[in-house]
């Protein structure tokens, strides 16, 4: 598995995943899974979008905001 931290593309409008100062995974599309490490723990989850606000968020896990936070697929 590699592990990153998912950071937010304003040009795409869409999460990726950094994994090195020039390596990404290319761009997180609505259903992609992976595996979060919040308090402690990595949980498995899957990316969506909110039809209404336009904004991303996590299955069942539950951050103001995902920039920054660890994953690994």
């Amino acid at each position: 598995m590699k592990r990153g931290v998912l950071v937010f593309d304003k040009e795409s409008n869409r999460y990726d995943i950094r994994f090195g100062f020039e390596d990404y995974y290319g761009g997180l599309h609505c259903g992609d899974s992976f595996e979060v490490f919040v308090n402690g723990k990595w949980i498995p989850t899957r990316i969506e979008m909110n039809c209404v606000s336009n904004g991303w968020y996590l299955v069942d896990i539950y951050v103001i905001d995902l920039s920054g936070l660890a994953v690994r697929i």
